[in-house]
């Protein structure tokens, strides 16, 4: 004789397994987003991707921080750069801090590239802007609490993100709508302007970022 469930909600998956879906889901939609948009610039998702990560990096970043970025070997991400320096879009000079190594930025060609890449993934933006503003900020406040859940596995990338930031002082303003403050622009910081990728980001000591990553997790 057949079993017959206590309730119709038994086959149900978790709440976080279904929340995992959605993320992959809402991904999936970004990416091919960014691949049409690619294809028809020439590039394949990879060198896209590479472009929208050196938005606003006005420092240049490392072949293997990319590499990590992109969860891809330093050759994998090495072909890639390649291909955009031949491009124009990307060039590569002495890092800053260490005159014996490479950095990379976006060449002027570049970001005009990518500001319109932006543009046309701004479908995304648009249906997030949509949502209450109490969403908005309970879904940013939820996301945080993700990836710092997230960063304990060591699975996760470095972030331009306020709380790995060296100005970024946690609870000086407790109980207060704006409970953090900001030591660049000397300001308390609301939780709804907490970034995820920051242009003015400087990195704050390990022990430091892994105590106010803590407040999320």
């Amino acid at each position: 004789m057949d079993i017959k469930p206590e309730t119709p909600w038994d086959g149900t998956p978790d709440i976080s397994a279904r929340i995992i879906v959605a993320i992959s889901r809402v991904s999936s939609v970004l990416r091919a987003g960014m691949w049409e948009f690619a294809t028809a610039e020439n590039l394949n998702p990879t060198q896209a991707e590479i472009l929208m990560l050196l938005k606003d990096r006005v420092h240049g970043v490392r072949l293997s921080w990319l590499a990590a970025q992109l969860s891809v070997s330093s050759a994998s991400a090495s072909d890639s750069v390649a291909a955009l320096v031949n491009k124009g879009l990307i060039r590569k000079a002495r890092a800053e801090d260490d005159g014996r190594a490479s950095a990379l930025w976006l060449t002027d060609q570049g970001k005009t590239l990518v500001e319109r890449m932006t543009t046309a993934l701004g479908f995304a933006d648009d249906a997030a802007a949509a949502l209450d503003l109490d969403v908005q900020g309970q879904l940013l406040v939820g996301l945080f609490k993700l990836i710092a859940e997230l960063q304990k596995t060591e699975r996760f990338p470095a972030l331009r993100a306020c709380l790995s930031c060296r100005y970024f002082e946690a609870n000086v303003f407790p109980d207060s709508p704006a409970p953090h403050h900001c030591a660049l622009v000397k300001a308390p910081l609301p939780i709804s302007f907490l970034r995820i990728d920051c242009a003015e980001h400087e990195p704050a000591d390990a022990v430091t970022a892994r105590r106010n990553w803590e407040i999320f997790a």
